[in-house]
């Protein structure tokens, strides 16, 4: 089996010692993917590693692949990915694929923490109550999005309007207030569930508009689905890089 020197190193560095039994049942498999995933495609950009896995981790919600999230807390963490960060990507992941898709990964990320002797419940990251949630996600979502969100829980159809409520003060007022992540951070992983759940391009859009709009622009999350293509593949990457194009305004 023709394994890079660069795989092995990076591979040593997710996962120090560790001898993977897929090279022994399945070596071809095995050096088509490492070489593409932990060579060519980490090796294609300077997008650095803390960040790679943060986006790895929440595609990896996205796309409900929990055995690889499983075995990516493990390299996430030795590239600098923290319990409370972990957590926060689950936590607000919950707002974007529902706790039915949230609610292994809340589980696997608990037992991660158990295996390293993280004492449960981690540090509270909470920021607000449940009387400031509303006001405070509406900051948020004007924060993050400009002026067209202002006000937008009083806004909609009568049969709709407590869906922009929610969307306010469970989404942002709950969630993206937390600590342990920051709005670029919080964007970045929205981007991330939504081009790996897909069937949402018209919120995919928006978000990377919100993204680009913070600072996380096109050249980087172009970079960023490029290091989440081996996880959602090719149609799905195709259709966020479009969806960022559109975004960008080309």
């Amino acid at each position: 089996m023709s394994i890079s020197e660069n795989v092995k190193a990076y591979h040593e560095k997710m996962f120090p010692g560790y001898d993977s039994s897929l090279a022994k049942t399945d070596p071809e498999f095995i050096e088509l993917f490492d070489n593409f995933a932990f060579d060519e495609v980490v090796n294609n950009d300077d997008l650095d590693d803390k960040t790679r896995f943060l986006a790895i981790l929440a595609t990896l919600l996205g796309c409900q692949g929990i055995d690889e999230f499983k075995a990516m807390l493990t390299g996430a963490y030795h590239f600098g990915v923290t319990p409370i960060e972990m957590k926060e990507i689950v936590y607000q992941g919950t707002a974007y694929l529902g706790i039915g898709r949230a609610y292994p990964f809340l589980h696997a990320v608990n037992d991660f923490c158990k295996a390293h002797d993280f004492a449960l419940p981690l540090e509270s990251q909470s920021t607000t109550t449940p009387d400031t949630r509303l006001q405070a996600g509406a900051k948020a979502q004007l924060d993050i999005f400009g002026e067209s969100m202002r006000d937008y829980y009083k806004k909609g159809a009568d049969d709709a309007k407590h869906i922009n409520v929610w969307l306010t003060d469970n989404c942002f007022g709950d969630y993206y207030t937390r600590g342990g992540l920051n709005y670029k951070q919080r964007e970045m992983i929205t981007f991330c569930f939504l081009a790996a759940q897909g069937g949402c391009e018209p919120q995919l859009t928006s978000h990377a508009a919100a993204n680009i709009g913070l600072g996380n622009d096109k050249a980087f999350l172009m970079k960023v689905i490029s290091q989440c293509l081996p996880y959602i593949g090719y149609p799905r990457s195709l259709n966020a890089m479009n969806c960022v194009r559109k975004a960008n305004g080309e």
